[in-house]
């Protein structure tokens, strides 16, 4: 194996300003990051080319042939979070003490140099197994568009498994949470505030349900993987001026779910439990299913097999937060989430990542792809998007 050094390529990724507009018309920063991604990987032998999800801002998607058709995908993303009140330079990629500091370094780009490592590596010599296809996608800080259209894109072709990168501090994570999000309400008599009498005060109706919801968590067994489904308030809007009462009060709510929970059964279920205390609740503004990949599944085996060979434990775990990796499960495709980087640095004010880190990361993918072999073949899967299988119902990332 050559020598793999991250620091280039991800100063290169993290000097290309890549902030979500968040349903705005972009500044074509996703695109840039792709366009760099398909020419850097195509002067290292790997064929790449872009395809355009929204005006302006493109995915980016490499092959590396492997001797049979069947494929393993590996997909992260070209976009970030905004940089307002960072306390490092957000675009520098500045280097100190082992670490890469700058807004995405650990989300995602770390994880993105480290595939693109790992393909450059495997398209040299001879070729692997399985076909890899390396996808850069737009928008998962938002409304996960980016990861949609690759789905559709991928439709029919054969897959292994997939290896979602986001920083799990190389530790495979086989599952985390989904979500439901929705706005509850309740509704009074607006009126004057110095003749309180005449109105029935919105706010003060919410108390009662904002109370119920701090000491009345969902009822699912906990996961052995995830702990118990939560349930939060995240924002409260009442009232129209310091001298009106509040006709109406909304407070929006987030649901993290299990694996076996159906978001619109959760959605069923709380508007039915708020009820009896006088509040309703409009339909979800954000759905997504939770993951709970099989750990047994020829991917994930494959990739504890290459971490053991690289002398690291083998150990697997659940993230609280969402990812692209349910929307790509949800087509049938086992898909585990793996990268270098902490989860505490992501999305940080002085957001970093270790480059040794990185570049294990970019190694025990090579592994992984390489230690598979034909066995692996019984876990084929073809991808499919169906209606009932992606919701489109999404105003921001899971996150």
């Amino acid at each position: 194996m050559t020598e793999l050094d991250p620091a280039p390529l991800l100063t290169d990724l993290v000097r290309l300003p890549s902030v979500n507009p968040r349903g705005g018309p972009g500044d074509g920063g996703e695109t840039a990051v792709a366009e760099y991604v398909r020419d850097w990987l195509e002067r290292h032998g790997v064929r790449a080319e872009l395809d355009e999800v929204l005006p302006g801002r493109c995915n980016v998607v490499a092959v590396v042939p492997g001797r049979l058709e069947t494929a393993v995908l590996l997909e992260s993303h070209l976009d970030t979070v905004e940089v307002d009140g960072m306390t490092v330079p957000p675009y520098d990629g500045e280097v100190r003490g082992g670490r890469l500091y700058g807004r995405g370094a650990c989300d995602a780009k770390g994880p993105l140099a480290a595939f693109m490592l790992a393909a450059a590596e495997l398209a040299r010599g001879e070729p692997p197994l399985h076909t890899l296809v390396l996808a850069g996608v737009c928008d998962e800080e938002h409304a996960y568009r980016g990861v949609l259209r690759l789905l559709e894109r991928l439709r029919g072709r054969r897959f292994v498994g997939a290896i979602v990168g986001e920083p799990t501090g190389l530790v495979p994570a086989v599952a985390h949470k989904g979500v439901v999000r929705y706005t509850v309400r309740t509704t009074g008599r607006a009126g004057h505030s110095s003749r309180p009498e005449e109105a029935v005060n919105a706010i003060s109706l919410m108390a009662p349900v904002l109370a119920h919801l701090a000491v009345t968590p969902p009822a699912v067994a906990p996961h052995p993987l995830l702990g118990p489904a939560t349930r939060v308030v995240t924002r409260i809007r009442g009232g129209t001026g310091p001298n009106t009462i509040a006709g109406t009060c909304e407070a929006d709510v987030d649901r993290r779910t299990l694996p076996g929970e159906e978001p619109d059964l959760v959605w069923r279920q709380d508007r039915d439990e708020l009820a009896l205390l006088g509040a309703e609740l409009d339909p979800p503004f954000l759905v997504d299913h939770a993951l709970d990949t099989p750990a047994d599944s020829a991917l994930v085996t494959a990739l504890r097999r290459a971490l053991v060979a690289l002398g690291r434990p083998d150990d697997i775990a659940g993230m609280p937060f969402g990812t692209d990796a349910s929307k790509i499960a949800r087509t049938g495709v086992p898909t585990v989430v793996f990268g270098p980087g902490a989860l505490r640095d992501a999305h940080a004010a002085d957001e970093s990542v270790e480059l040794a880190e990185v570049e294990s990361a970019a190694r025990t993918v090579i592994a992984t792809v390489r230690g598979m072999d034909a066995a692996d073949a019984t876990d084929l899967t073809d991808v499919t998007v169906a209606a009932d299988a992606i919701d489109g119902r999404q105003e921001s990332s899971c996150g």
